[in-house]
């Protein structure tokens, strides 16, 4: 059974940075595309990046590129979000995720990955 961790939220202020980190166990060689989501209070949760296990390509919501780092070590099974120039927008609970096969052209949609870590908090003043 696939588990997600996540930990690394927190508080900032405006212009801060955080590093988010997921730890996988159980993982299975066809759960290749990993994400990262947000939910903000009565707020849908959205899309804020995602990447691969086997090619490390990346992909980032408007929002989140040019700020945001997605990256991931395979031999930790650790997905990371490297979170700079952090904004009062940016608050929310930040979950993992992880999904079947590559990024495809569904990365950005919820509803296409399988399993979901409990979330960490990331809270950003100004």
């Amino acid at each position: 059974q696939v588990q997600l961790v996540e930990s690394g939220g927190g508080s900032v202020q405006t212009g801060g940075s955080l590093r988010l980190s997921c730890v996988v166990s159980g993982l299975s060689p066809s759960l290749d595309t990993m994400g990262w989501f947000r939910q903000a209070p009565g707020k849908e949760r959205e899309f804020v990046a995602a990447t691969t296990w086997s090619a490390g390509q990346e992909r980032y919501s408007d929002s989140a590129r040019g700020r945001f780092t997605i990256s991931r070590d395979n031999a930790k099974s650790t997905v990371y979000l490297q979170m700079n120039f952090l904004r009062p927008a940016d608050t929310a609970v930040y979950y993992c995720a992880a999904a079947l096969g590559s990024l495809k052209n569904t990365f950005a949609s919820a509803s296409r990955y399988n399993d979901w870590g409990r979330g960490t908090q990331v809270s950003v003043s100004s």
